[in-house]
């Protein structure tokens, strides 16, 4: 015969069960807590090492460029421009200005303005948050090194144009003449060539009949003969160049006038462009149009280290470049770059931005620069 067991089975209790949800939430809570960690973590590092890299390229231009102020220009190099219509930078072919919605008109010297190798530009560029405030621009001119223009003579054959030619002497030199190439180089590149060649927006320093003038290029050179090309700077241009026979520029040199050694400068400016969302780092060269450099830069400042040829004194860490104790361009030293702040392109997990921020000083090799030191 068999007995019915009298012990029932029985499961979790209802304490029991909250007990071990409650300690399940716990652990799960942690885990996601965990999770979000890493998670927050790895968008850090990636937004970083982006950061970084852009900020790496972006920095090096600046610098570069900075480091080439002057060069080919000579020392304390100061060219005066026309006067009658003021010549400006900043602007492209199409007439647009971008710097703060605008153009800048070089520095002067009482009633004429002037090209130096460095031309600081302080809160010229516009302001992204406040605090910090308005942002500066800064502009660096130096020959192009890399198009040997000073292969050829130019000279006018007519109101606002410059043709370019292979140097002729009594009797013919060679063409290129010796000297005008670097050591592996067998000829320069054609004044048209596509890739090195002039092309309207650009700039040429030229010596007619022992009077620097600059001029901008207006059109596409042609051909007109063997290493011979025609080259338009017309009247009107964008930059305020060329100006009228009257306006002391390019187009005031007479007919006839003439001169060895052109060469192409580079007047490159960079400032911080916010009209596009997030602000970009911009970079123009002479009249063309600008380039982005870097996104999310959102301020930069500079000042400078110039040198008193009167006091014989040292004027450090000048953020208008001197203007304010009388001195000029021509005798900065040195470019204090202050800030260069970027912020992170997305927010992080908690809503806030990565940032780094650019503090250096770079000595240019083509500035003024004087060593006083004291003699007993």
């Amino acid at each position: 015969m068999s007995h019915r067991s009298k012990k029932r089975a029985s499961g979790f209790s209802l304490l029991e069960m909250v007990i071990s949800m409650a300690l399940g939430t716990i652990v799960l809570g942690a885990a996601v807590q965990l999770y979000s960690q890493g998670v927050a973590a790895t968008w850090t590092v990636s937004q970083r090492a982006e950061m970084q890299q852009d900020f790496r390229a972006a920095s090096d231009m600046l610098t570069h460029d900075l480091s080439l102020a002057g060069a080919g220009l000579g020392n304390s190099v100061a060219i005066a421009l026309p006067s009658t219509v003021n010549p400006i930078y900043g602007c492209d072919q199409t007439g647009t200005c971008y710097i703060n919605g605008g153009s800048l008109p070089y520095p002067k010297q009482g009633a004429t303005p002037y090209l130096y190798g460095l031309i600081p530009g302080l809160n010229d560029g516009p302001q992204i948050n406040n605090p910090p405030g308005a942002t500066d621009v800064v502009t660096v001119v130096y020959t192009d090194n890399t198009f040997y223009l000073n292969c050829y003579a130019a000279t006018v054959t007519a109101l606002g144009v410059v043709t370019f030619a292979p140097v002729v002497t009594t009797p013919a030199t060679p063409f290129p003449p010796t000297g005008c190439l670097p050591n592996g180089v067998a000829a320069p590149q054609g004044v048209n060539d596509t890739v090195a060649g002039l092309t309207a927006g650009d700039l040429v320093l030229m010596n007619l009949n022992g009077t620097s003038v600059i001029g901008e290029v207006t059109g596409t050179p042609t051909v007109t003969g063997a290493n011979t090309y025609r080259v338009p700077f017309a009247n009107l241009d964008v930059l305020h160049m060329n100006q009228t026979p009257a306006g002391g520029g390019l187009n005031s040199v007479g007919v006839g006038a003439t001169g060895t050694n052109p060469t192409r400068i580079l007047v490159i400016t960079y400032y911080i462009d916010k009209t596009v969302t997030p602000p970009r780092l911009m970079r123009q060269e002479s009249g063309h149009s600008p380039i982005p450099v870097a996104e999310n830069v959102v301020y930069m400042k500079f000042s400078y280290d110039l040198y008193n040829d009167a006091t014989n004194l040292p004027a450090p860490n000048q953020a208008d470049g001197g203007a304010s104790l009388g001195l000029l361009p021509d005798q900065i030293t040195k470019i204090n770059i202050l800030h260069m702040a970027m912020d992170s392109t997305l927010k992080g997990a908690k809503g806030g931005f990565q940032g780094l921020d650019l503090e250096t000083s770079v000595s240019a090799r083509d500035l003024t620069y004087n060593n006083a030191y004291p003699i007993n």
